[in-house]
């Protein structure tokens, strides 16, 4: 336990939890809310040489922030299923970015189901950075983080 940090090794009144890459260093972090106190923030800082890729969805015909869609990422035989949600735990809501490891892969292909049924692909998109797709107009913007590659 004292390989976590102090954070869990002192009492809390909990309430919620959510998920992200809060550093956008490629490896999923998490925050805890605390009753009557400031949350706790457990970070994640994972080394090796796994790529990820993040993904962010914005609606045009279906809602803007495109909750309810569905994204397959395929990369190196193997594939990953998210959806896009917008709750999660009492009082916090997870990061509405989707996260892939990719392992070794540099590239994986975006299969993207948007909310009213539309289907829209990405290929070869490339590792160790966030993507936003705009509904039916593809990558509208990339921002790599860090170092090139990842670490996830």
């Amino acid at each position: 336990m004292e390989q976590a940090g102090p954070t869990l090794e002192t009492p809390h009144a909990s309430r919620g939890l959510a998920l992200g890459d809060f550093d956008n260093d490629g490896d999923m972090d998490i925050v805890v809310i605390n009753q009557n106190e400031p949350p706790s923030l457990l970070r994640n800082d994972l080394s090796g040489n796994n790529n990820w890729l993040k993904v962010k969805l914005v609606g045009k015909r279906s809602n803007r922030s495109a909750i309810g869609a569905k994204v397959v990422a395929k990369y190196g035989g193997k594939q990953q299923a998210q959806a896009v949600t917008g709750q999660s735990s009492f009082l916090s809501c997870h990061d509405r970015r989707l996260h892939y490891g990719l392992g070794p892969n540099t590239t994986a292909d975006l299969e993207i189901r948007w909310p009213n049924g539309q289907m829209e692909t990405v290929r070869n998109v490339a590792a160790g950075q966030l993507v936003i797709i705009e509904e039916a107009s593809g990558i509208v913007h990339a921002e790599k983080f860090g170092a090139a590659g990842g670490r996830g």
